[in-house]
């Protein structure tokens, strides 16, 4: 019984010091990044140039910082009104819906309240949802869409296993607020990796707040997200045929994270209004990898 409360205490004291460690590297990133954009309805955003609208949505796990790390956003604000938003529960946001639907909703009201009017959409990875879901709600409302390596289809995901536990009822408190952030960190080099490959991961991406990316509200809302893809995916597949926005649908040859052929291939040939185009070489990171790809697109639904 000794032996078995000795364990239960040094477990406790593992936990209440991995918590502390964690704590406090999210307040030092958080310090070294603060907000540097605005809110609206608990959403961060960052707003900058001036002509036609374009928005962009981040990716699972990443952040507004994904475009501007790459320069996309300041490049696009060269000839547009360049919008990134932090989703719900991600970066500088507040905790929010997870359900592409809802998320759509929220951001309705954003744009509403912005004054954003017509926007082109320009969304990455599972953030292709969102936008997908928006212009099945409002497609007199939104001027096109720009669809970067998504997640189309209900498909196994041996990340689930790392993704998911942060996200479970009381279990997941813990988890998220202790060990699961240093597992992150510990796997964030090798996930680089692989969602940048063929190409090598770009220097820049030293200055992606990682800490901030393993805050505990992210990782449940990461894992939230990650939850309900394959439930989503399965429903919304049924709806792609009656999109009648303009989709450019682009993707990397050699994605190594979500199938190109299993998903953006097969959701081009899906839709009746769409452009395809598979840029040669690259990875899941198709718009660091190939910036240029995705502001033609923009110029073309312009």
């Amino acid at each position: 019984m000794r032996r078995g409360l000795g364990w239960a205490l040094a477990a406790a004291a593992a936990g209440a010091g991995a918590g502390a460690f964690v704590s406090a590297r999210v307040r030092a990133e958080r310090a070294a990044h603060p907000a540097r954009g605005h809110f609206v309805h608990g959403l961060h955003y960052v707003d900058a140039g001036f002509g036609p609208p374009v928005v962009f949505l981040h990716g699972l796990g990443s952040m507004l910082e994904d475009f501007q790390l790459c320069g996309m956003l300041e490049r696009a604000a060269k000839d547009y009104r360049a919008v990134a938003f932090d989703r719900p529960g991600y970066g500088y946001s507040a905790p929010g819906p997870s359900s592409p639907a809802a998320q759509a909703e929220l951001l309705h009201s954003a744009f509403q309240a912005l004054e954003i009017s017509s926007p082109i959409l320009v969304a990455h990875s599972l953030g292709t949802l969102v936008a997908i879901a928006y212009a099945l709600r409002y497609p007199d409302e939104v001027r096109g869409l720009v669809l970067a390596s998504g997640y189309y289809y209900p498909t196994a995901r041996l990340d689930s296993l790392v993704l998911l536990p942060p996200a479970i009822p009381i279990l997941g408190t813990l988890m998220r607020h202790t060990v699961s952030p240093l597992i992150g960190r510990l796997l964030q080099p090798a996930w680089l990796k692989v969602v940048f490959a063929p190409h090598a991961v770009p220097g820049y991406m030293e200055r992606f707040p990682t800490w901030q990316a393993l805050q505990p509200k992210q990782l449940r809302a990461v894992g939230r997200e990650a939850a309900l893809a394959a439930p989503v995916t399965a429903a919304m597949r049924k709806l792609y045929f009656t999109l009648k926005v303009p989709t450019a649908v682009i993707a990397g040859s050699d994605d190594r994270y979500v199938s190109t052929r299993a998903h953006s291939r097969r959701l081009h040939e899906a839709l009746t209004h769409s452009s395809y185009k598979e840029v040669p070489g690259a990875g899941h990171m198709v718009h660091h990898a190939a910036p240029e790809a995705v502001l033609e697109a923009i110029a073309k639904l312009r």
